[in-house]
C-alpha cells in the first residue's frame, strides 16, 4: 500500500513472492488486499491450515501446533487465518512452486490453491517438482522454476503499461 500510496512503485505493476512461511504470506496478500497486486509467486506456502496440520506428520505437527494453534481447541481459528477460506478474493494471477516430497509443507497445499483458482478462471501457472522437498536444491529444478518465474512476472508485471 505504501509503494502504491507515496508514489514510489507503479500500482499496476508491483507482485509480492514469497517462500514456505512467505508463501503463506503471498496468499493471505493475495485475499486481504486483492486490488493491491498485479501478480504472485508462491513457493511451498501454507493455503489452508487446517490441512496443513491434518497431513503433516506427528512429529512435526505438534511442533506446529505449538506455533499455529491445535486442530481439536482451535480448529475455528486456523480455518478464519487460512487463505483458501477467502480464495474467491484472488484476482491478480498466481504462479506457484512445490515439491512432491515436502515434508514441511504437503504439497495439497499447492494443488488446493491451484485447484480453486482454476476453478474460477484465475490465471495460475504449477511446477510441482516430483524430485524435491520444501523448496528448491537441485540445480536443475532452479533452472526451469526461476527462469519460468521470470517469465511470468514479465507478462503479468513488466509489460502491464
Amino acid at each position: 500500500y505504501y509503494l502504491r500510496e507515496s508514489g514510489i512503485a507503479d500500482a499496476r505493476r508491483i507482485a509480492v513472492m514469497g517462500g514456505s512461511y512467505g508463501g503463506f504470506m503471498v496468499l493471505s496478500a493475495l485475499t486481504t488486499y486483492p486490488d493491491l497486486w498485479a501478480a504472485g509467486v508462491d513457493i511451498v506456502g501454507i493455503a489452508n491450515f487446517v490441512t496443513f496440520l491434518e497431513n503433516t506428520g506427528p512429529w512435526r505437527r505438534k511442533l506446529r501446533e505449538s506455533e499455529y494453534g491445535s486442530l481439536e481447541r482451535d480448529r475455528e481459528f486456523l480455518e478464519q487465518i487460512s487463505p483458501i477460506r477467502s480464495v474467491d478474493r484472488i484476482a491478480a494471477p498466481l504462479f506457484v512452486v512445490h515439491g512432491a516430497n515436502d515434508p514441511r509443507v504437503p504439497v495439497g497445499e499447492a494443488e488446493q490453491i491451484v485447484a480453486a483458482l482454476r476453478a474460477r478462471d484465475v490465471p495460475v501457472e504449477y511446477l510441482r517438482f516430483a524430485d524435491e522437498g520444501h523448496g528448491l536444491v537441485k540445480r536443475a529444478n532452479r533452472l526451469i522454476a526461476y527462469p519460468a518465474i521470470a517469465r511470468f512476472l514479465d507478462s503479468y508485471v513488466r509489460d502491464r503499461v
